[in-house]
């Protein structure tokens, strides 16, 4: 059934909450999370302790960091304490990451010296590094450990594991050499030897590592956990797939903000003031604005191309747009490219043919059907009295615009990375700019050259 804010409001105003529990322990973390996202304050302490004690810490993960926070304060100490300690150390660093200093403190008196350990230690790793996101919690075996052994060594330590449908084999000194899955364990003979039996081959990814690096390995190669190694690569945590999924959630995020010329933030829409929004809006809006008056001089520049020919003023906008477009189209495919790793910076050279080709092609297409375009709506329907060669100088300009388009937008962004930029800062606000400015200076060029 399709379960509202409103119910749950109606069922705690009437006490029905045998009612309410019952009915939010068959629905998922997440739709319940999202639920109590929208209730108002008073009622979300209320409904939360509703919940089973299991269901209650997965839902907590799910919610946003104001929902938590609000929650954090409003638990007594052994409340607090139940809910950390059915907490993955992942998600606990998480939550830590987002609450204030005091809620944070509150958080760790009540965690177990072995969890506060491993949150510090966790928190010790930069920002967005592989080690940041990592869990500690995970089955390790030996080596000379039998199936058997292995089998019962993962009933007593896997209860509070985040996973254990693969295993990480180690040496004495914590080395990393060997994987194992629970299927082969369970499939295996009793005194079969875990070394007989695992995956010596471990894909694995250091702890300082990009974590963007890290999250696009189980894509490449379809696993569910990856280990992760120090520098003498023993073995010091896991990054799991559902931490992998918010890593790419996030720098898809990060990108399209970017891409559209906006400061990456990390708060969603509705969660934004307008204040903030208007922080992350105006730096690049100011640049592009003032970047705009290049095109401005450029036409100030040409003032007795246009005082001759005045009809060349309505084309303008077409070429403009034309040529932002193509850039535009370029450099978001030559962006997603590089941060799916298809293409690196020693292959400019062709991307760079590929994309003038691709540009010759298109440029031919949209000077032909604007030059029939002049002639027939322009002229004929509209009157506006184009002369052919004026026709001519318009889609001559199309047509080296587009070339000139096309190789701005797929050579910019490769260039940025080279350098250490985000290649999602030179997508198409900021090459429209650029564009605008060169089809501009073809246009009045042309005209100068050819008209006058």
């Amino acid at each position: 059934m399709d379960f509202t804010v409103q119910d749950i409001i109606e069922l705690l105003k009437n006490k029905q909450y045998k009612q309410l529990r019952a009915t939010l322990a068959e629905m998922y973390p997440y739709e319940i999370a999202e639920l109590f996202n929208s209730l108002s304050n008073e009622y979300v302490p209320l409904a939360f302790r509703l919940l089973p004690k299991e269901l209650a810490a997965e839902t907590f993960v799910e919610m946003d960091s104001d929902a938590q926070e609000l929650l954090i304060k409003s638990f007594s100490d052994s409340e607090l304490k139940e809910v950390i300690e059915e907490l993955y150390i992942d998600d606990a660093v998480d939550i830590v990451e987002e609450m204030p200093a005091n809620v944070v403190r509150r958080m760790l008196s009540q965690a177990t010296p072995e969890m506060r350990r491993n949150i510090n230690e966790i928190l010790k790793y930069p920002e967005l590094s592989a080690g940041s996101i990592m869990t500690t919690e995970l089955v390790e075996l030996k080596s000379f450990m039998s199936a058997g052994e292995a089998i019962t060594r993962i009933r007593r330590t896997g209860v509070d594991k985040e996973t254990i449908n693969t295993c990480y084999v180690t040496a004495g000194d914590r080395k990393l050499i060997g994987v194992i899955s629970l299927r082969t364990l369970i499939l295996a003979e009793e005194d079969s030897i875990v070394a007989d039996l695992m995956e010596t081959n471990v894909l694995s990814v250091n702890t300082l590592e990009d974590r963007e690096i890290a999250a696009d390995m189980f894509n490449k190669y379809n696993i569910i956990a990856l280990p992760v190694v120090d520098n003498e690569s023993r073995l010091v945590g896991i990054i799991t797939v559902d931490d992998a999924m918010e890593v790419m959630e996030e720098e898809v995020t990060e990108d399209i903000e970017k891409m559209a010329a906006i400061v990456p933030g990390d708060k969603p829409y509705l969660k934004t003031g307008v204040f903030e929004t208007w922080l992350r809006r105006i730096p690049w809006l100011l640049l592009l604005m003032i970047s705009a008056t290049f095109t401005g001089s450029i036409i100030n520049s040409f003032e007795k191309a246009l005082t001759a020919l005045p009809v060349l003023i309505s084309f303008i906008p077409m070429l403009m747009d034309t040529g932002g477009n193509a850039g535009g189209q370029a450099s978001v495919t030559v962006i997603r490219s590089l941060a799916i790793g298809d293409i690196e910076m020693s292959d400019i050279l062709r991307v760079v043919w590929k994309e003038l080709r691709t540009a010759f092609i298109c440029g031919i297409t949209l000077a032909a059907v604007g030059y029939g375009k002049i002639l027939l709506v322009d002229n004929m329907i509209m009157g506006m009295g184009v002369s052919q060669m004026e026709a001519l100088v318009v889609c001559i300009t199309i047509f080296i615009t587009v070339l000139c388009a096309k190789l701005v937008g797929c050579t910019l962004p490769i260039l940025a990375k080279k350098i250490g930029l985000d290649p999602a800062v030179m997508a198409s606000p900021f090459i429209t700019t650029i564009v605008d400015a060169i089809s501009l200076a073809i246009f009045f060029a042309l005209s100068m050259l050819i008209l006058l």
